[in-house]
């Protein structure tokens, strides 16, 4: 699977400076909870170093692990859609620095700045796309490892 571009990266430098404008650096310990499922989505970051685990709640379990993310990614997609709410909980699995973005703001300038906006988008749908192949894969492999009914 190919690697998706980093979302700082795939900016144009103009753009990417509009957007860095808005970011605050910010760090978080070991095994502290980022953010939770269903909690409201008004932050966006890019790690910068450490690692955070995406989670979804399990009924009658503990939380499951579903991504692991990396310096560089983007950590955070409700932000962009309504109604705004985290669809997994993140947790740093080890301590994390990263840029913070405030989501109205970021919203706010994507609409006095359409290109941006355009390119943002799509940086988005990216990273999307590219876990979402990856959690496909993922669910393929855990199918087959435990014995899978022959299609």
């Amino acid at each position: 699977m190919t690697t998706v571009k980093r979302l700082l990266t795939t900016l144009p430098a103009d753009h990417r400076q509009r957007l860095m404008d808005l970011a605050q650096e910010v760090s978080f310990p070991q095994d502290a909870r980022i953010f939770e499922e269903g909690g409201t989505a008004d932050r966006l970051w890019v790690i910068r170093s450490g690692t955070v685990a995406l989670d979804l709640r399990v009924p009658d379990r503990r939380g499951v692990v579903v991504e692991t993310l990396h310096p560089g990614d983007l950590l955070g997609w409700s932000w962009l859609f309504p109604p705004h709410e985290w669809d997994f909980g993140a947790e740093a699995f080890s301590p994390v620095r990263a840029y913070e973005f405030d989501a109205p703001k970021v919203r706010a300038l994507c609409e006095e700045e359409p290109a941006l906006g355009l390119l943002l988008l799509r940086a988005v749908a990216e990273v999307l796309a590219h876990r979402l192949a990856g959690a496909r894969a993922r669910l393929i492999e855990n199918y087959a490892k435990h014995g899978g009914a022959t299609l």
